[in-house]
């Protein structure tokens, strides 16, 4: 079970590094005038980023077969990046930082509720129950509180 917090909580910083990115792409898309740009120059960073942390670790290169041999819906990650990335930037500072993460929480629970019930890319099957069901009940209530409380 402490092994179990330890990835709670680097999920929980990942989460506020989330809240984060939201909040500076939408104060950059207020001083650029354009959510596009906004969303060009975030995923710039994360490519140097990205590039800068191989340059450091240099990991060993997948090899070709296994590029070739993954599936279609393993390349999704960064055009889904990119489309949160712009959300971010254009939603946030019409709903607030709060308002927007907690609509984000809501969108990836219902989405992940029925990855893990439908055991979807190679996830292990969770069957949705009834006590998954009230906690995702009592997420949307939080997200209606944020927005309208």
């Amino acid at each position: 079970m402490p092994f179990d917090s330890l990835w709670l909580t680097l999920a929980a910083l990942a989460g506020g590094c989330i809240a984060l990115q939201a909040t500076t792409n939408a104060a950059l898309r207020q001083q650029l005038g354009d959510a596009r740009y906004a969303a060009y120059f975030s995923i710039c960073g994360t490519i140097l980023t990205a590039s800068i942390f191989m340059a450091c670790v240099r990991p060993a290169a997948p090899a070709a077969a296994a590029i070739r041999a993954a599936p279609w819906w393993n390349w999704l990650g960064g055009p889904l990046g990119a489309l949160i990335v712009l959300a971010g930037a254009t939603i946030t500072p019409r709903l607030g930082a709060a308002a927007f993460i907690a609509a984000v929480v809501g969108g990836q629970l219902i989405s992940s509720l029925a990855l893990d019930h439908f055991g979807l890319m190679n996830l292990p099957q969770q069957t949705l129950s009834g006590s998954r069901l009230i906690g995702a009940g009592m997420v949307f209530a939080g997200v209606l509180l944020v927005r309208y409380g």
